[in-house]
């Protein structure tokens, strides 16, 4: 007769070994297919070992300045004197030519022209047109690339956001800095290779989701890195209480330890950037106090950026962060400001945002061009669309609805011609009439800088090669140095 302890325990082998089977078959299919998936059909290569770059870059490092909710071109970058001289007048119906609205405005009867209530003046050497709204920005035009030819099909903001930072309008693609990322690393193994900074501006605040700086199907060690503005950037880095660093570092060896054993039983890739980011999270401890550390910074560099720089969380300070990380190695640095989606009262908001960014804004390339950091280091600002060079509502806070068609960014240092105004607007700045930019092409130029071919640089997922130019987009060798 069979003991029935016995019997137990013999069920729970067998249960066990069913299991641990079942998931060790499950995990070496899952490897294999995560191998095959990894691979270059092109090369027969592994993907983590593409040879990036794949030519000489005229960039080492991105500082974005995105300037999240769509500031309005025609109060800052697009002088249009027609409009405010039809100031009131409808919209010709052969300029608009049916395109699409959205729904805050699709039920307007009529479209009254409106032009900038902000002078413009010009300046540098290339004579480009800078609102009074950014004067300091218009100080240092001679550094800038200034595309006015920008467009894109996303019409609103979460799906713009997302097709600029992804390449895609829906969600679940990698972001361009986790692109980065996985393709050049960091120079320093003591921060993260993609750094994200947020700040908000006195206006109307649109939220962004943490997915625009996700990794998606990349590796999540490539993920952005959110520094949050107070005595805790990093949430988590420092040790707990009563914990000092050698018992820190003993727990984290016994955590490796048995993160290794894990690894070898299932295979998944995720248990591999536990570990990594377990120890860039130890290396931080102490690299990151360093970086927020401003001591050494003199006098005249907060002159520069202005008295906000002494304020965590705001622009002024980010855009300094971003120099000193930056010039610590850091490939992507992201900066999100917030607040720009002027639908009403067009000439307050966008002044308040202006003074938020211009300074600040003009100060990083300054400072990094006096540092000889500049030529090295791609700059670029910029939203997610344009605003309608019609009135959104007819009172006098009037505001600009989103406009897809055309709008304005810029780029500095980096290997992009300095002292350069690119692409035209039509006299009612509603449509390009020169030198179109679209989403993709920008991204493609931005790859190029960096050194990469965007048609080449690809990662395969569930079967398909995915790049972040999607299937489309052309470098604009016009505005290479």
């Amino acid at each position: 007769m069979t003991d029935p302890l016995l019997e137990h325990h013999l069920t729970l082998n067998r249960r066990t070994f069913l299991h641990r089977a079942a998931v060790g078959i499950g995990s070496v299919a899952l490897g294999s297919l995560f191998s095959c998936e990894n691979r270059d059909i092109s090369t027969g290569g592994q993907l983590a070992d593409l040879g990036l770059p794949h030519f000489a870059p005229r960039a080492k490092r991105v500082i974005y300045l995105f300037q999240s909710g769509a500031p309005s071109q025609l109060e800052l970058f697009d002088w249009k004197p027609l409009l405010r001289k039809m100031d009131g007048q409808e919209l010709p119906e052969s300029v608009r030519q049916g395109q699409r609205l959205t729904g805050m405005t699709a039920n307007q009867k009529k479209f009254p022209l409106k032009g900038a209530l902000i002078d413009f003046k010009q300046y540098g050497q290339s004579g480009a047109w800078f609102s009074d709204l950014l004067p300091c920005t218009a100080r240092v035009v001679d550094d800038l690339c200034i595309i006015r030819s920008m467009h894109t099909e996303a019409i609103n903001h979460d799906p713009a956001v997302t097709f600029f930072q992804t390449g895609n309008q829906q969600p679940g693609r990698p972001s361009v800095g986790s692109w980065l990322s996985y393709g050049l690393g960091s120079e320093n193994a003591n921060l993260p290779a993609y750094i994200v900074l947020l700040s908000r501006g006195k206006g109307n605040i649109q939220p962004l989701a943490s997915r625009v700086w996700g990794s998606a199907f990349l590796p999540s060690v490539h993920q952005g890195v959110q520094f949050r503005m107070g005595k805790d950037p990093v949430l988590y880095l420092r040790d707990p209480d009563g914990l000092d660093s050698l018992s820190r570092r003993a727990m984290l060896d016994k955590i490796a330890e048995l993160n290794h054993i894990h690894l070898e039983q299932f295979g998944d890739p995720e248990i591999s950037t536990r570990i990594s980011q377990y120890e860039m999270a130890y290396r931080m401890q102490s690299s990151v106090p360093d970086l927020l550390d401003l001591s050494d910074e003199p006098e005249s560099t907060f002159r520069l950026y202005g008295a906000d720089a002494m304020m965590p969380g705001t622009f002024a300070a980010n855009a300094l962060m971003a120099r000193r990380l930056s010039e610590r190695g850091v490939r992507f640095v992201q900066l999100y400001h917030m607040g720009w989606d002027a639908h009403f009262d067009v000439k307050g908001m966008t002044s308040r945002l202006a003074r938020d960014v211009d300074q600040a804004s003009a100060a990083l390339i300054t400072d990094l061009k006096q540092r000889g950091l500049l030529d090295e280091t791609l700059v670029i600002w910029g939203g997610e669309f344009g605003r309608t060079n019609y009135s959104q509502g007819l009172d006098a806070g009037f505001g600009r609805d989103h406009h897809p068609r055309c709008f304005t960014i810029w780029m500095a240092g980096g290997g992009v011609k300095p002292g350069m105004v690119y692409g035209e607007t039509d006299e009612f700045g509603y449509n390009i009439v020169q030198n179109p930019v679209h989403v993709h092409d920008f991204q493609a130029t931005l790859l190029h800088l960096m050194g990469i071919d965007h048609e080449r640089f690809t990662f395969t997922y569930q079967g398909r090669r995915f790049r972040l130019t999607d299937v489309s987009g052309e470098v604009v060798r016009d505005v290479l140095a």
